[in-house]
């Protein structure tokens, strides 16, 4: 028999950084994408205006959302790796210092102080094994289970990609209605919501309507077609009223002085011009 105690669960990768990036990459592309369709339908009935409007959003928010994410994420990895290293060196200058602070803390979780200063001790002869205790316990980090930030690229870029092109297919295949692409919007958060949903302890209804009512929400900023077409007709509501100190900048305004018109003039004070009034001037 083992002295080794078995497991019988496992957990699933919670450090990867992919997970974060693919909710946030697929909601971003499918709520900005509609708001990009409706804008672009609101000024213009070509569906192929339109398709090509959303094929440019595609690709500029799938490029844009996998930079952002890898600029960040390696940045914060090199935070990471900049304070591992910090404690890398406390270690090798300062081991009793750092045994002692192990110690402190196995005691605060409740560990007698005898046990304590024994398991740090036993735990600060390997130097990789201490620098990992040390890591988890005062940066929360494990210096071997960093985030990539290449996972975190391409899971955004694919998410993105994926979500921005579910409005975009009505228009591809000829529709001509805005109402289509709303239609499958709404059905793809709702379905992303509850595909998550499998990841995470909440039911499948809940995560669907919460990602269906937190994307809904800024899917009815988008403008629509009918009030787009409106607003250029000018019929949006009452006309506006005129600020209030108008009318006293024009009764206190005093007109500017005109040029003087030299033209005229330049005629009589030619030599042998007559002066008399309603005579043609001959040069």
């Amino acid at each position: 028999m083992s002295d080794r105690a078995e497991v019988h669960h496992h957990h699933r990768d919670v450090t990867g950084g992919w997970l974060r990036p693919s909710v946030f990459g697929a909601m971003d592309g499918l709520v900005s994408n509609f708001a990009l369709i409706a804008g672009v339908a609101g000024g213009s009935t070509n569906p192929r205006v339109v398709a090509l409007g959303g094929v440019a959003g595609l690709a500029a928010g799938a490029l844009s959302m996998a930079g952002g994410e890898y600029v960040s994420v390696a940045s914060q990895r090199e935070l990471a790796q900049a304070e591992i290293a910090v404690e890398r060196r406390e270690l090798a200058h300062h081991p009793e210092d750092e045994q002692a602070e192990l110690a402190q803390t196995f005691v605060d979780k409740g560990v007698s102080p005898a046990l304590a200063a024994e398991v740090a001790r036993q735990i600060s002869r390997n130097p990789e094994r201490a620098l990992e205790v040390h890591s988890r316990n005062e940066l929360g980090v494990v210096p071997d289970e960093l985030p990539s930030p290449v996972v975190a690229a391409v899971s955004s870029f694919v998410s993105f990609a994926v979500g921005a092109a579910l409005p975009l297919l009505p228009y591809l295949f000829g529709a001509r209605e805005l109402v289509i692409s709303a239609v499958v919007s709404c059905c793809a958060l709702f379905a992303a919501g509850a595909l998550v949903s499998a990841v995470t302890a909440r039911s499948w209804w809940y995560s669907g309507l919460r990602q269906l009512l937190v994307g809904g929400r800024w899917r009815q900023r988008s403008p629509s077609p009918s009030a787009t077409s409106s607003r250029r007709r000018g019929c949006d509501g009452p006309p506006t009223r005129k600020p209030w100190f108008r009318p006293l900048r024009r009764r206190w305004h005093r007109p500017r002085p005109q040029p003087l018109q030299l033209a005229p003039l330049c005629h009589w004070l030619r030599p042998g011009a007559r002066r008399r009034p309603g005579v043609r001037v001959r040069i």
